[in-house]
């Protein structure tokens, strides 16, 4: 018997029905269309408007969607990861909402905390999770609604973010070369100062000062981040696609976090590899923290072929970065 290896059988997602449109923010706060689309390349982002609401609910959507596309029978699932910065409490896990609302009786079920790395991670996770023999199915949620952060008097960071969900369901497979093939995880620890919240943690617990002045809100230095985030990603892709003799004309897909059209296209041009060949939906959805890469997977899924060769790649607070090799299971088509 072969290595035991970890393959996505399937995709599922949401998004919520609200689109918050560059016409509306402008409405809200001093920007334009025209400065939103230049600098970061976002026309639009879906926002969980519904009061009562939160990351679990759509994590739970784009679970059931996943369980309704494979398939699958919830009692055969071992575990249950969901990665968020935006869980729905301090405690319990969103995760172990999520399973009890699908109804998992024999998984158990954490939370991720990797920022917009933390599908990237999380997956890691959960193959290393399968490969040791003891588990066979995972699903693995990346989740955040970014909403719930984010400052709409700051103009600077507001157009940047939306929410939204995506699922995959990973399993154990004989199969020999194909799913989770290779990765390449770092945290620098260094991004600190640049994108955090200022409070509600344990250095800053929540009082009249900090909801008076308005510390409850991501902050971020943008342009330190944007350096850093196209270094990493481009480096780490390059790494990633060195030692496993990848190229452009063997690599099907990048898909890489959806944080800044610019940034997106650096790490293409650094690994010479045409758009056409980079997953991108930030137009649509903004950043959606952990939820970007397997969103844009569940948004090409059609595309997909057996065996394509495919690099995820992240960037968040931290900082954290990273890049994987995957080899894609199953035709999309199929779905």
């Amino acid at each position: 018997m072969g290595k035991i290896n970890a393959i996505i059988t399937g995709v599922g997602g949401y998004v919520p029905d609200y689109v918050l449109s560059n016409e509306e923010l402008s409405r809200m706060v001093d920007t334009n269309d025209e400065w939103i689309m230049t600098r970061v390349g976002i026309k639009e982002r879906r926002i969980l408007v519904e009061e009562g609401l939160g990351t679990s609910y759509m994590a739970r959507k784009a679970a059931k969607q996943l369980l309704q596309k494979t398939g699958a029978d919830p009692d055969t699932i071992d575990a249950l990861i969901v990665s968020t910065s935006s869980a729905d409490y301090k405690f319990p896990s969103t995760a172990s909402i999520v399973l009890g609302k699908i109804g998992l009786k024999n998984a158990f079920a954490f939370d991720f905390w990797g920022a917009c790395c933390g599908f990237l991670y999380s997956l890691d996770v959960a193959a290393s999770m399968i490969q040791s023999g003891r588990y066979k199915r995972i699903i693995v949620i990346g989740a955040d609604k970014m909403s719930s952060m984010v400052d709409y008097k700051d103009r600077s960071t507001c157009a940047l973010f939306g929410d939204g969900a995506a699922a995959v369901l990973l399993e154990a497979t004989d199969e020999q070369n194909i799913g989770v093939m290779d990765s390449y995880l770092r945290s620098d620890g260094k991004g600190l100062p640049f994108l955090h919240m200022k409070a509600g943690g344990s250095v800053c617990p929540p009082s009249h000062f900090t909801v008076d002045h308005r510390l409850h809100y991501l902050y971020q230095e943008g342009r330190t981040v944007f350096r850093y985030a196209v270094t990493n990603m481009s480096d780490d892709c390059a790494l990633i696609a060195e030692r496993n003799g990848l190229n452009k004309d063997n690599i099907q897909w990048i898909v890489p976090h959806q944080a800044n059209m610019r940034i997106i296209e650096a790490v293409a041009k650094r690994l010479d590899v045409p758009m056409d060949k980079v997953m991108v939906n930030i137009e649509h959805y903004g950043n959606t923290s952990a939820a970007t890469i397997p969103l844009a997977l569940w948004d090409n899924e059609q595309k997909l072929r057996k065996g394509d060769n495919m690099i995820f790649t992240a960037f968040g607070a931290g900082f954290v970065h990273g890049a994987s090799y995957y080899k894609w299971a199953y035709d999309g088509s199929r779905k």
